[in-house]
């Protein structure tokens, strides 16, 4: 057995995967204040004051954001790569994700979204229309360099409550935060933040349009959050005043391979971001996922919004563009006075492609002349919405 199946193993018998001998090493981000661990009992939501949270974040510094769309790694092609990668057996997506490695590790906290409940070590793998991804998916997210993973989409019941519990098992394991689906009542109730180093606390929110199984009657309710907009905006209130500095809601809505966003996603964004509490926005960023296509950024009542990231990670998709995607990275400022917002002042996407050669490659197309097409396309959808007027620009 080599040493990333060793470190595969005791992930699952609940041993940090990621400091198994022989794993690559990663860039390391700035240290950073010891997180709220979603594995505690839950704490009594606080009752706070109207603008107890703004106070709080007086000497809190800026910091920086990226949000990445569908990891999706049960493809065939994702995992002949992942064993061929592997340096004696097992799956290693590491060098999959090499090439967006340098935008992820760099930023204060990174999100991402998982789009396959995760098996047992053993497997069976599977791809469409059950997915079931190995979970060396979880050690390579890690050390990639991602904090946070959202995890309701349509496939999170594909293997039932038990296939929930293995997925945020291993994700606990190598030390990602996760939301959108939960083991019991309390993990579902309790909001899921995330400090950023300069003392920030960002809470990620994630919701489903529905499931494959459109919640069996045998499935509990609170296994996976959907779509509800005054779901949505109690959540993200509790999660404010829990202490959240910004609140970031992650929706897998839209319509696959559709570049424009459908009438759902522009109503419930339009209804997201003009919640208040005590006029203070209740939401402050909505990235979302499930188009399998990038989709246009847009500032809406003041708040910004990706209709779709596209994908971060697939293999031979219904459409090319299905292997198009976007990073997008934001920088919080706190606020300039009590009772006001965390300011985004540098808005960036960055594009880029699942490269479907003799193995798959992440390709950050702001950093090579090759694909021009492609970028310029991932472009033209990003910015189909005025956002480069309210300042959005290609980052690199």
């Amino acid at each position: 057995m080599s040493a990333y199946t060793r470190c595969g193993a005791a992930a699952l018998l609940a041993v940090l995967a990621v400091g198994c001998a022989g794993a690559q090493p990663t860039p390391r981000k700035a240290p950073r204040a010891a997180p709220e661990s979603r594995a505690t009992a839950p704490e009594p939501r606080p009752r706070a004051r109207p603008g107890a949270s703004v106070a709080r974040a007086a000497g809190r510094r800026p910091f920086t954001l990226v949000a990445a769309g569908d990891i999706i790694p049960t493809h065939p092609e994702v995992l002949t790569t992942a064993r061929e990668d592997a340096p004696y057996d097992g799956y290693d997506f590491r060098p999959m994700l090499k090439g967006v490695r340098p935008v992820i590790s760099s930023a204060d906290l990174a999100l991402c979204h998982l789009e396959a409940p995760l098996g047992p070590l053993a497997g069976p793998f599977t791809g469409y229309p059950v997915l079931q991804a190995p979970p060396q998916i979880a050690t390579a997210l890690k050390a990639t360099g991602y904090d946070s993973c959202a995890t309701a989409s349509n496939h999170v019941l594909d293997h039932g409550v038990p296939g929930v519990r293995r997925t945020l098992a291993a994700l606990d394991t190598v030390g990602l935060r996760h939301t959108g689906s939960a083991r019991n009542p309390a993990e579902a109730d309790r909001p899921a933040v995330l400090r950023a180093p300069g003392g920030a606390r960002v809470a990620q929110l994630a919701y489903t349009y529905g499931t494959e199984d459109d919640l069996d009657p045998a499935t509990p309710p609170w296994s996976v959050n959907l779509l509800d907009e005054e779901k949505i905006i109690e959540d993200a209130r509790a999660a404010r005043r829990a202490g959240a500095d910004v609140v970031v809601v992650s929706p897998y809505w839209g319509t696959e391979y559709r570049t424009a966003p459908d009438e759902q996603q522009l109503e419930l964004a339009r209804a997201l971001t003009a919640s208040e509490t005590d006029g203070r926005p209740d939401v402050d960023l909505i990235v979302g996922t499930h188009a399998h296509t990038p989709q246009p950024y847009e500032k809406v009542n003041g708040t910004w919004v990706v209709y779709g990231l596209g994908d971060q990670l697939s293999g031979v998709m219904k459409q090319p563009r299905g292997n198009w995607g976007t990073l997008a990275r934001f920088r919080f400022a706190p606020p300039r006075g009590t009772g006001g917002r965390w300011r985004v002042t540098e808005a960036e996407y960055v594009p880029q492609l699942a490269e479907q050669g003799k193995r798959v490659r992440m390709r950050n197309l702001a950093r090579t002349r090759a694909h021009a097409q492609v970028r310029d396309e991932i472009s033209q959808a990003v910015l189909s919405r005025g956002a480069a007027a309210d300042g959005l620009t290609m980052g690199r």
